[in-house]
């Protein structure tokens, strides 16, 4: 190994204890990829890559901390609410949300994939814009990536839910689909009521015809013994 290529890997080596960012791939010279050569800067980075693409996410270690911030209606800035960070809470001083904030989000981990918020007793103090920065760092074997989204939620509050046409056209089917359901079943228990009854009634016919015919049968039969005598 080249005495520039180890001067490379111990700044490299400084700049992690440091706690600091790996440098670019276009400015480090040295990145360690499997069946790469360090040489090649271009075909390391491109494999070191890829293998970052194909790593499953369990085998990615990651730590994710969150910030809500607030724009009340008709004013201009942003103020922050609270910050969520290795399963601590810090509420800001805010008489708005003062014991109203309930954190709804992920418990028991420092990699953080439900970032929801509770708000009780809303007033019209609360109508505005919100905003969810989502701050997340994955630790890879020779490099840490930073990735941050903001996610932005306009809420009005007023002094009563309007409901939407979805919901209103929904309920109403529900209860037409209700009433045909009904109606149907009822159609189905006359019909097997009035076909059970016609069976029982030829059925009935029946036995009353071979009865009769029985009889018949053994009227003449006497008949005859009494001529014959």
């Amino acid at each position: 190994m080249g005495g520039t290529e180890t001067e490379a890997l111990r700044e490299s080596e400084r700049d992690r204890s440091r706690g600091g960012w790996m440098r670019s791939p276009e400015d480090q010279e040295t990145r360690t990829a499997q069946g790469c050569s360090r040489r090649d800067t271009a075909l390391a980075t491109e494999c070191w890559e890829a293998g970052r693409r194909c790593q499953r996410r369990s085998e990615t270690t990651a730590e994710t901390f969150t910030e809500w911030t607030f724009r009340q209606k008709g004013t201009e800035e942003f103020v922050k609410i609270l910050r969520y960070e290795n399963e601590v809470l810090q509420l800001e001083e805010d008489e708005r949300f003062e014991g109203r904030v309930v954190w709804n989000g992920s418990r028991g981990t420092k990699d953080l994939q439900d970032l929801s918020i509770f708000i009780t007793n809303v007033t019209y103090n609360h109508s505005g814009d919100y905003e969810c920065h989502v701050y997340r760092l994955l630790f890879f074997e020779n490099y840490e990536h930073n990735t941050s989204v903001v996610k932005k939620i306009h809420i009005e509050v007023v002094d009563k839910a309007n409901r939407d046409m979805a919901s209103i056209v929904s309920e109403i089917m529900m209860y037409v689909l209700i009433v045909v359901l009904t109606i149907w079943l009822v159609a189905e228990m006359v019909y097997c009521y009035k076909k059970i009854a016609a069976a029982t009634e030829t059925a009935a016919q029946e036995n009353a015809s071979e009865y009769l015919a029985i009889t018949s049968e053994s009227k003449e039969n006497c008949t005859g013994v009494q001529v014959a005598e």
